[in-house]
Protein backbone atom coordinates (compact mmCIF):
# COMPACT_ATOMS: atom_id res chain seq x y z
CA UNK A 1 0.00 0.00 0.00
CA UNK A 2 0.95 3.74 -0.90
CA UNK A 3 0.37 4.77 2.81
CA UNK A 4 0.87 3.51 6.33
CA UNK A 5 -2.49 4.56 7.07
CA UNK A 6 -3.89 2.72 4.14
CA UNK A 7 -2.03 -0.49 4.70
CA UNK A 8 -3.61 -0.38 8.30
CA UNK A 9 -6.97 0.22 7.39
CA UNK A 10 -6.80 -2.19 4.97
CA UNK A 11 -9.54 -4.83 5.31
CA UNK A 12 -9.25 -7.94 7.48
CA UNK A 13 -11.11 -11.12 7.29
CA UNK A 14 -11.35 -14.54 9.81
CA UNK A 15 -9.90 -17.85 8.96
CA UNK A 16 -10.99 -20.73 10.00
CA UNK A 17 -9.46 -24.00 8.64
CA UNK A 18 -11.99 -27.04 8.10
CA UNK A 19 -10.61 -30.30 6.87
CA UNK A 20 -12.81 -32.98 4.92
CA UNK A 21 -11.82 -36.52 6.51
CA UNK A 22 -13.23 -37.91 2.86
CA UNK A 23 -11.09 -36.32 0.30
CA UNK A 24 -8.10 -34.66 2.30
CA UNK A 25 -9.32 -31.09 1.22
CA UNK A 26 -8.87 -28.30 3.46
CA UNK A 27 -10.36 -24.83 3.27
CA UNK A 28 -11.13 -21.70 4.75
CA UNK A 29 -14.49 -22.01 5.88
CA UNK A 30 -14.99 -18.27 6.38
CA UNK A 31 -13.92 -16.68 3.33
CA UNK A 32 -15.53 -13.92 2.06
CA UNK A 33 -14.09 -13.41 -1.59
CA UNK A 34 -15.10 -9.93 -1.51
CA UNK A 35 -12.61 -8.97 0.80
CA UNK A 36 -9.37 -10.33 -1.99
CA UNK A 37 -8.94 -8.01 -4.39
CA UNK A 38 -6.78 -8.62 -7.60
CA UNK A 39 -5.46 -6.16 -9.76
CA UNK A 40 -2.37 -4.81 -11.04
CA UNK A 41 -1.52 -3.24 -7.80
CA UNK A 42 -1.42 -6.89 -6.27
CA UNK A 43 2.42 -7.40 -6.26
CA UNK A 44 3.24 -11.16 -6.66
CA UNK A 45 6.24 -11.49 -8.78
CA UNK A 46 9.42 -13.26 -7.48
CA UNK A 47 11.19 -12.60 -10.56
CA UNK A 48 13.79 -10.89 -7.92
CA UNK A 49 15.50 -13.55 -6.58
CA UNK A 50 18.09 -15.47 -8.73
CA UNK A 51 17.55 -18.60 -7.14
CA UNK A 52 13.54 -18.35 -7.83
CA UNK A 53 14.18 -17.77 -11.31
CA UNK A 54 16.63 -20.35 -11.82
CA UNK A 55 14.10 -23.09 -10.49
CA UNK A 56 11.29 -21.11 -12.59
CA UNK A 57 13.11 -21.29 -15.72
CA UNK A 58 14.03 -24.27 -15.10
CA UNK A 59 10.57 -25.64 -14.80
CA UNK A 60 9.60 -24.20 -17.83
CA UNK A 61 12.14 -25.93 -20.43
CA UNK A 62 11.31 -28.92 -18.81
CA UNK A 63 7.32 -28.91 -19.30
CA UNK A 64 8.13 -27.40 -22.61
CA UNK A 65 10.52 -30.01 -23.73
CA UNK A 66 9.06 -33.15 -22.11
CA UNK A 67 5.38 -32.60 -23.54
CA UNK A 68 6.49 -31.61 -26.84
CA UNK A 69 5.20 -28.20 -26.79
CA UNK A 70 7.94 -26.53 -29.13
CA UNK A 71 5.95 -24.44 -31.51
CA UNK A 72 2.73 -25.13 -29.50
CA UNK A 73 -0.20 -23.13 -27.83
CA UNK A 74 0.09 -22.40 -24.38
CA UNK A 75 -2.47 -20.98 -22.33
CA UNK A 76 -1.76 -19.89 -18.70
CA UNK A 77 -4.30 -18.84 -15.85
CA UNK A 78 -2.98 -16.51 -13.33
CA UNK A 79 -0.02 -15.70 -15.12
CA UNK A 80 0.94 -13.27 -12.46
CA UNK A 81 3.16 -10.87 -14.32
CA UNK A 82 3.55 -12.83 -16.88
CA UNK A 83 7.50 -13.98 -16.11
CA UNK A 84 6.52 -17.95 -16.76
CA UNK A 85 4.95 -17.55 -19.73
CA UNK A 86 7.31 -15.45 -20.91
CA UNK A 87 10.69 -18.12 -20.08
CA UNK A 88 8.07 -20.94 -22.11
CA UNK A 89 8.37 -18.83 -24.89
CA UNK A 90 12.10 -18.40 -24.50
CA UNK A 91 12.46 -22.10 -24.19
CA UNK A 92 10.35 -22.54 -27.82
CA UNK A 93 6.24 -22.23 -27.46
CA UNK A 94 5.15 -20.81 -30.51
CA UNK A 95 2.69 -18.73 -28.84
CA UNK A 96 0.65 -18.00 -25.39
CA UNK A 97 -2.11 -16.10 -24.11
CA UNK A 98 -1.89 -15.14 -20.16
CA UNK A 99 -5.02 -15.03 -18.24
CA UNK A 100 -4.33 -12.61 -14.60
CA UNK A 101 -6.22 -9.76 -13.25
CA UNK A 102 -2.76 -8.54 -12.37
CA UNK A 103 -0.71 -8.87 -15.69
CA UNK A 104 1.13 -6.09 -16.65
CA UNK A 105 2.29 -6.25 -20.67
CA UNK A 106 4.24 -2.81 -19.71
CA UNK A 107 6.50 -4.66 -17.16
CA UNK A 108 7.10 -7.15 -19.77
CA UNK A 109 10.03 -7.26 -22.00
CA UNK A 110 11.88 -10.34 -24.02
CA UNK A 111 12.70 -11.37 -27.20
CA UNK A 112 9.47 -14.09 -27.11
CA UNK A 113 7.01 -11.62 -25.71
CA UNK A 114 5.93 -10.63 -29.44
CA UNK A 115 4.54 -14.06 -29.40
CA UNK A 116 2.17 -14.05 -26.67
CA UNK A 117 -1.04 -12.16 -25.53
CA UNK A 118 -2.51 -10.88 -22.39
CA UNK A 119 -5.83 -10.30 -20.79
CA UNK A 120 -6.55 -8.55 -17.78
CA UNK A 121 -9.25 -10.81 -15.97
CA UNK A 122 -10.23 -13.45 -14.50
CA UNK A 123 -10.41 -17.10 -16.22
CA UNK A 124 -14.13 -17.86 -16.40
CA UNK A 125 -15.85 -19.92 -19.12
CA UNK A 126 -16.09 -17.05 -21.23
CA UNK A 127 -12.60 -18.37 -22.31
CA UNK A 128 -14.04 -21.29 -23.68
CA UNK A 129 -13.41 -23.19 -25.89
CA UNK A 130 -10.00 -23.38 -24.79
CA UNK A 131 -8.02 -24.50 -27.47
CA UNK A 132 -4.94 -25.00 -26.58
CA UNK A 133 -1.36 -27.65 -26.09
CA UNK A 134 -1.19 -26.84 -22.77
CA UNK A 135 -2.87 -25.27 -19.71
CA UNK A 136 -0.11 -23.95 -16.85
CA UNK A 137 -1.63 -22.74 -13.80
CA UNK A 138 1.14 -21.88 -11.13
CA UNK A 139 0.22 -20.67 -7.74
CA UNK A 140 -3.29 -19.75 -8.83
CA UNK A 141 -5.13 -22.89 -7.24
CA UNK A 142 -4.86 -22.33 -4.17
CA UNK A 143 -6.63 -18.86 -4.38
CA UNK A 144 -9.66 -20.30 -5.73
CA UNK A 145 -12.36 -21.08 -2.90
CA UNK A 146 -14.84 -23.36 -5.43
CA UNK A 147 -12.05 -25.54 -6.75
CA UNK A 148 -14.08 -28.12 -7.83
CA UNK A 149 -16.45 -25.79 -10.17
CA UNK A 150 -12.92 -23.87 -11.49
CA UNK A 151 -11.49 -27.66 -12.57
CA UNK A 152 -15.00 -28.45 -14.05
CA UNK A 153 -15.29 -24.93 -16.04
CA UNK A 154 -11.24 -25.77 -17.48
CA UNK A 155 -12.74 -29.19 -18.58
CA UNK A 156 -15.63 -28.19 -19.95
CA UNK A 157 -13.58 -25.56 -21.70
CA UNK A 158 -10.96 -27.80 -22.91
CA UNK A 159 -14.41 -30.14 -24.61
CA UNK A 160 -13.07 -32.78 -27.12
CA UNK A 161 -9.25 -31.77 -27.60
CA UNK A 162 -7.93 -34.41 -25.34
CA UNK A 163 -4.52 -33.96 -25.85
CA UNK A 164 -4.35 -30.92 -24.25
CA UNK A 165 -1.98 -31.27 -21.20
CA UNK A 166 -2.57 -29.26 -17.78
CA UNK A 167 0.14 -28.23 -15.59
CA UNK A 168 0.02 -27.04 -11.84
CA UNK A 169 2.32 -25.86 -9.53
CA UNK A 170 0.93 -25.10 -6.08
CA UNK A 171 2.25 -25.09 -1.75
CA UNK A 172 1.99 -28.36 -0.38
CA UNK A 173 -0.12 -28.26 2.55
CA UNK A 174 1.63 -31.14 4.47
CA UNK A 175 4.70 -29.74 5.45
CA UNK A 176 2.42 -26.18 6.86
CA UNK A 177 0.64 -28.50 8.98
CA UNK A 178 3.36 -31.11 10.21
CA UNK A 179 5.63 -27.48 10.53
CA UNK A 180 2.85 -25.46 12.51
CA UNK A 181 3.69 -22.64 9.84
CA UNK A 182 1.25 -20.14 10.96
CA UNK A 183 2.95 -17.53 8.14
CA UNK A 184 2.23 -20.30 5.18
CA UNK A 185 -1.54 -19.56 6.19
CA UNK A 186 -3.29 -16.39 4.70
CA UNK A 187 -6.41 -14.95 3.53
CA UNK A 188 -5.60 -15.03 -0.03
CA UNK A 189 -5.44 -18.82 0.33
CA UNK A 190 -8.54 -20.48 0.82
CA UNK A 191 -8.02 -23.69 -0.26
CA UNK A 192 -4.63 -26.20 0.65
CA UNK A 193 -3.92 -29.26 -0.70
CA UNK A 194 -1.73 -32.27 -0.41
CA UNK A 195 -0.31 -34.22 -3.28
CA UNK A 196 -3.11 -37.07 -2.81
CA UNK A 197 -6.04 -34.34 -2.14
CA UNK A 198 -5.14 -32.76 -5.11
CA UNK A 199 -4.94 -36.00 -7.56
CA UNK A 200 -8.35 -36.86 -6.46
CA UNK A 201 -9.78 -33.20 -6.76
CA UNK A 202 -8.62 -33.96 -10.75
CA UNK A 203 -9.94 -37.28 -11.03
CA UNK A 204 -13.29 -36.13 -9.95
CA UNK A 205 -13.00 -33.44 -12.60
CA UNK A 206 -12.74 -35.33 -15.77
CA UNK A 207 -8.73 -35.69 -15.52
CA UNK A 208 -6.03 -38.56 -15.62
CA UNK A 209 -3.41 -37.72 -12.90
CA UNK A 210 -0.07 -38.47 -15.07
CA UNK A 211 2.04 -36.92 -12.23
CA UNK A 212 2.19 -35.23 -9.04
CA UNK A 213 5.91 -34.67 -7.66
CA UNK A 214 7.26 -32.13 -5.37
CA UNK A 215 9.83 -29.22 -5.73
CA UNK A 216 11.51 -26.51 -4.56
CA UNK A 217 12.86 -27.99 -1.49
CA UNK A 218 9.60 -30.05 -1.03
CA UNK A 219 7.53 -26.99 -0.69
CA UNK A 220 5.38 -26.54 -3.93
CA UNK A 221 3.82 -29.56 -5.81
CA UNK A 222 3.58 -29.64 -9.36
CA UNK A 223 0.85 -31.82 -11.32
CA UNK A 224 0.55 -33.03 -14.46
CA UNK A 225 -2.78 -34.66 -16.11
CA UNK A 226 -4.79 -34.49 -19.31
CA UNK A 227 -8.44 -34.62 -19.83
CA UNK A 228 -10.25 -38.48 -20.34
CA UNK A 229 -13.58 -38.90 -21.54
CA UNK A 230 -14.64 -41.40 -18.42
CA UNK A 231 -13.61 -41.20 -14.92
CA UNK A 232 -9.65 -42.75 -14.35
CA UNK A 233 -9.12 -45.32 -11.82
CA UNK A 234 -7.69 -43.50 -8.91
CA UNK A 235 -3.68 -44.22 -8.24
CA UNK A 236 -4.45 -41.68 -5.13
CA UNK A 237 -7.24 -43.13 -2.77
CA UNK A 238 -6.08 -42.92 0.31
CA UNK A 239 -2.05 -43.08 0.85
CA UNK A 240 -1.89 -39.75 2.80
CA UNK A 241 -5.22 -39.38 4.67
CA UNK A 242 -3.71 -40.56 8.07
CA UNK A 243 -0.65 -38.00 7.68
CA UNK A 244 -3.02 -35.27 6.95
CA UNK A 245 -4.91 -36.21 9.28
CA UNK A 246 -2.03 -36.19 11.99
CA UNK A 247 -0.67 -33.04 10.28
CA UNK A 248 -4.11 -31.02 11.19
CA UNK A 249 -4.14 -31.98 15.07
CA UNK A 250 0.08 -30.92 14.85
CA UNK A 251 -1.15 -27.88 13.61
CA UNK A 252 -4.09 -27.01 15.74
CA UNK A 253 -1.96 -28.21 19.10
CA UNK A 254 1.60 -26.52 17.95
CA UNK A 255 0.32 -23.19 16.74
CA UNK A 256 0.09 -21.04 19.78
CA UNK A 257 3.36 -22.28 20.82
CA UNK A 258 5.10 -21.44 17.53
CA UNK A 259 4.05 -17.74 17.91
CA UNK A 260 4.87 -17.73 21.49
CA UNK A 261 8.20 -18.88 20.61
CA UNK A 262 8.67 -16.09 18.26
CA UNK A 263 7.35 -13.20 20.39
CA UNK A 264 9.37 -14.65 22.91
CA UNK A 265 12.95 -14.25 20.46
CA UNK A 266 11.91 -10.63 19.36
CA UNK A 267 10.95 -9.82 22.25
CA UNK A 268 13.63 -10.28 24.27
CA UNK A 269 16.11 -8.35 21.30
CA UNK A 270 13.95 -5.30 21.25
CA UNK A 271 13.93 -5.79 25.74
CA UNK A 272 17.66 -4.52 25.17
CA UNK A 273 17.17 -2.31 22.80
CA UNK A 274 18.06 -4.01 19.43
CA UNK A 275 15.95 -4.08 16.24
CA UNK A 276 14.59 -7.32 14.37
CA UNK A 277 13.20 -7.28 10.67
CA UNK A 278 12.30 -9.80 8.07
CA UNK A 279 13.28 -10.63 4.96
CA UNK A 280 10.56 -11.14 2.28
CA UNK A 281 7.47 -8.61 2.30
CA UNK A 282 5.28 -11.20 0.59
CA UNK A 283 2.34 -13.40 1.49
CA UNK A 284 4.66 -15.37 4.17
CA UNK A 285 5.83 -11.90 5.40
CA UNK A 286 2.11 -10.31 6.11
CA UNK A 287 0.88 -13.34 7.72
CA UNK A 288 4.02 -13.43 10.16
CA UNK A 289 3.66 -9.09 10.76
CA UNK A 290 -0.02 -10.10 11.71
CA UNK A 291 1.24 -12.07 14.61
CA UNK A 292 4.31 -10.94 15.77
CA UNK A 293 5.17 -7.47 14.10
CA UNK A 294 4.77 -5.15 16.77
CA UNK A 295 8.21 -6.74 17.49
CA UNK A 296 9.50 -5.88 14.22
CA UNK A 297 11.30 -3.05 12.47
CA UNK A 298 10.54 -3.23 8.99
CA UNK A 299 10.57 -5.73 6.21
CA UNK A 300 13.16 -6.11 3.91
CA UNK A 301 11.86 -7.11 0.22
CA UNK A 302 14.49 -7.88 -3.10
CA UNK A 303 11.62 -6.50 -5.72
CA UNK A 304 11.86 -2.47 -5.96
CA UNK A 305 8.21 -2.35 -6.80
CA UNK A 306 7.55 -2.38 -3.21
CA UNK A 307 10.01 -0.54 -1.84
CA UNK A 308 8.43 2.50 -0.03
CA UNK A 309 5.32 1.15 0.00
CA UNK A 310 3.88 -0.45 3.07
CA UNK A 311 2.43 -4.07 4.57
CA UNK A 312 -1.18 -4.42 4.56
CA UNK A 313 -2.40 -5.24 7.44
CA UNK A 314 0.39 -4.24 9.81
CA UNK A 315 1.55 -0.96 7.68
CA UNK A 316 5.48 -1.98 8.11
CA UNK A 317 7.54 -0.10 5.64
CA UNK A 318 9.14 -2.18 2.90
CA UNK A 319 12.88 -0.81 2.37
CA UNK A 320 15.44 -2.08 -0.02
CA UNK A 321 17.93 -4.15 1.36
CA UNK A 322 20.75 -1.78 1.26
CA UNK A 323 18.90 0.39 3.81
CA UNK A 324 20.04 -2.42 6.60
CA UNK A 325 22.79 -0.49 6.78
CA UNK A 326 21.43 2.23 8.20
CA UNK A 327 18.41 0.28 10.47
CA UNK A 328 21.77 -2.25 12.35
CA UNK A 329 18.96 -5.00 12.79
CA UNK A 330 20.32 -7.20 15.42
CA UNK A 331 18.32 -10.12 14.06
CA UNK A 332 17.09 -10.69 10.15
CA UNK A 333 14.30 -13.29 10.29
CA UNK A 334 14.05 -14.88 6.62
CA UNK A 335 10.54 -15.94 5.11
CA UNK A 336 11.82 -18.39 3.17
CA UNK A 337 15.09 -20.70 4.12
CA UNK A 338 15.54 -21.40 0.65
CA UNK A 339 17.04 -17.62 0.21
CA UNK A 340 19.47 -18.13 3.25
CA UNK A 341 22.53 -18.47 1.19
CA UNK A 342 21.10 -15.73 -1.30
CA UNK A 343 20.62 -13.19 1.69
CA UNK A 344 23.54 -14.23 3.58
CA UNK A 345 25.62 -13.18 0.63
CA UNK A 346 23.71 -10.10 -0.13
CA UNK A 347 23.96 -9.03 3.40
CA UNK A 348 27.85 -9.60 3.35
CA UNK A 349 28.48 -7.45 -0.07
CA UNK A 350 26.30 -4.71 2.32
CA UNK A 351 28.31 -5.08 5.05
CA UNK A 352 25.81 -5.88 7.49
CA UNK A 353 26.75 -7.74 10.60
CA UNK A 354 23.68 -9.53 12.08
CA UNK A 355 22.10 -13.03 13.00
CA UNK A 356 20.28 -14.43 10.25
CA UNK A 357 17.69 -17.45 10.47
CA UNK A 358 15.04 -18.57 8.47
CA UNK A 359 11.19 -19.50 10.42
Amino acid sequence: MPTREEAESFPRGRIDLGFCSDCGFIGNTSFEPLLTRYSADYEESQAFSARFVDFAGNLARDWVYRHGLAGKHVVEIGCGKGEFLVMMAEAGIGSGLGIDPGVDPERIGSSGADRLRWESALFDTSYGPLVADAIVCRHTLEHVPNVKEFLVDIRSAIGDKMDTVLLFELPDTIRVLEEAAFWDVYYEHCSYFSEGSLARLFESCGFEVLDVSLAYDDQYLLLEARPVSASPASRWLADDMARLERGTTQFASGYEAIVAKWRDRLTRIQSRGGKSVIWGASSKGVSFLGLVGDLVEAAVDVNPNKHGTYVAGSGHRIVAPRQLVSIAPELVVVMNPIYLDEIGAEMGQLGVNAEIVAV
